[in-house]
Formats: structure tokens, sequence, C-alpha cells
């Protein structure tokens, strides 16, 4: 697989058991700090409002979906690409279709995730802020990035 192989199309409601496991499968891998009882307890969430409620775009190769991004206006909520497929290309489609349709990007993403953190660092977004405590309370710091239009 590579970038001019991913398909991105919108969410759809048949996509969300596909999506939720790449979400869960993604998170273990890449947020491992958090526990798996926390992330799973985040999955119930990720179903239930955030493929709800965000507005999601669904990276797909030869029709199956891979990844998504979560967007809140200009606010990436989520990027997540299925682990046996990371680092050919489906992540940085995503966030160039983002940019594509809203100019400025602005994300959250732990300091603890740093290959999340290289990997948006090398798509020239920087460092606005950070804070101690995530969406949830938990302590574990959140950085705040940005990527001008």
């Amino acid at each position: 697989m590579e970038n001019n192989d991913v398909v991105i199309r919108a969410y759809q409601a048949a996509d969300k058991d596909e999506l939720s496991s790449i979400w869960y499968r993604a998170s273990l891998k890449a947020h491992n700090f958090l526990g798996e009882e926390t992330i799973l307890e985040q999955r119930k969430l990720i179903e239930d409002v955030y493929l709800e409620k965000a507005e999601n775009w669904v990276a797909c190769v030869d029709g199956k979906p891979i990844g998504f991004v979560g967007l809140l206006d200009n606010f990436i909520g989520g990027l997540f690409i299925d682990p046996d497929v990371q680092g050919r290309g489906a992540g940085r489609a995503l966030v160039a279709h983002a940019r594509a349709l809203k100019g400025e990007l602005s994300l959250e993403v732990y300091t603890a995730n740093t290959g999340a953190c290289a990997f948006y660092n090398a798509l020239g977004f920087r460092e606005i802020s950070r804070r101690p405590e995530d969406d949830h309370g938990l302590p574990f710091e959140n950085m705040l990035m940005r990527l001008d239009a």
C-alpha cells in the first residue's frame, strides 16, 4: 500500500464496528501507558459519541477501512490507523484531506505517544502549549499542536 492506493470517503454508520476495532488496536499500541481498562472505557465514548458526532473521514484500501480522522471543525479529535498498516501513508493522506477541507488544523496528543508526536512534527505541526492532564482528568500530559493553513 502506498499513499496513492488510499481512498478517503465520509464515515458511514456501517463503519462503526470496524473503526472501533481500529481505534482500540491502535490505542493499545500508542496509548499503552493508559492501561487496557481505561482504553476499554474510552472505547464506549468512541462508539457512542465521537463516531456519531464528529465529522469523520475514513481511509480505505480496496474498499476496506484502514483508518480514520475525526474532525471537530478544524480540530483533529483523533487520527487512528490500523497498526498492521501504519507507516504506509494513510495517516498523511487523512491529514492532507483534513487540511484541504479546513485549512489550519490543531490537535492534542499525549506527549508519551512519541511516535505520534514525531509524526505530527514531520508534517509541520508546531507545539502551542502543554497541560498536565488529559480530557478525563488523568495525569497524562497533552500537547496542543497547530498546522497553519
